[in-house]
């Protein structure tokens, strides 16, 4: 298939049928959330999540991100959230055991976030904690990838009111005002009172612990892809007139901030009410 013919599309279908027909290494950054395990039916023959066990539904997530591996770029980057799934009382495990058999197929494991959810749904059980967070992987397929630091990067803590350092900003351009001694004893910038230089005028590095609320999007029952989630994947993992693809696109929110963000995007779904879905976001966002 050539380029022009399905950058910036969506396109109806099962990833194991739609992704085949994409060039190899064409994809600078993947984004998605599959289906959830035995959670919703989305009435399509051979839909991932209506698997008969949780083993079927990780060699069925397994075969699918192998193609996803082939469509992507030797420094490109996957960004995938999964959410886990309570049977018979037990907690499944399914984010790892699909993070372990991806890196048994030759994914590279760069780093597991926490997506705090401080919406999340109020649960009534009483015998465990109440679930607020998922899993965000992020996965490559070479030791050298694309990943803008600078991009991301949050507010330092260190001279605010949320420090948790003794002393707190009172240490601030000081001689020998450093509040970590030992671990800091090696920085002569620190110890004559240079904070402005040890720490980066844009930030510090993100964290993996990411706070962001759930999303609702009119026409959906459902909550739907954070935008702020997919926005600090894509500026820290997509270059500037990259290629975005969600193969699991939904009610479009990934190609949504792609387009906002000056990305292109590939969109797959099985479901062609949330690909038409998709498709009236991106032209209602182009009118913005």
């Amino acid at each position: 298939m050539k380029n022009n013919l399905w950058i910036n599309t969506i396109r109806t279908g099962h990833i194991l049928d739609v992704l085949p027909q994409m060039p190899s290494e064409s994809i600078h950054c993947i984004i998605t959330s599959p289906p959830y395990y035995s959670q919703r039916d989305y009435c399509a023959p051979g839909q991932i999540g209506n698997e008969k066990s949780p083993t079927g539904y990780i060699q069925h997530l397994q075969e699918a991100f192998s193609e996803c591996r082939r469509v992507l770029k030797k420094d490109g980057t996957l960004w995938l959230n999964m959410g886990d799934k309570y049977q018979n009382g037990e907690l499944l495990g399914l984010p790892w055991r699909l993070a372990l058999a991806l890196k048994d197929d030759g994914w590279f494991l760069r780093s597991d976030i926490i997506w705090r959810k401080p919406n999340a749904m109020p649960s009534s059980v009483k015998n465990r904690p109440t679930l607020d967070h998922e899993y965000i992987f992020l996965f490559v397929k070479s030791q050298n990838y694309y990943y803008n630091i600078d991009a991301v990067r949050e507010p330092h803590v260190t001279f605010t009111p949320e420090s948790l350092m003794k002393g707190g900003r009172n240490h601030f351009g000081k001689r020998n005002g450093t509040p970590e001694n030992g671990k800091n004893d090696s920085n002569p910038n620190l110890h004559d009172g240079r904070w402005d230089q040890a720490f980066h005028p844009k930030g510090r590095n993100r964290r993996t612990v990411w706070e962001i609320p759930l999303s609702k999007f009119r026409g959906v029952h459902f909550a739907v892809f954070p935008e702020k989630l997919v926005e600090l994947c894509i500026l820290a993992g997509c270059p500037e007139n990259g290629i975005v693809l969600d193969p699991f696109i939904g009610s479009g929110t990934t190609a949504v901030v792609a387009q906002r963000f000056g990305r292109k995007y590939v969109g797959i779904d099985i479901n062609p009410e949330y690909c038409e879905m998709a498709r009236d976001r991106l032209e209602q966002a182009a009118l913005i």
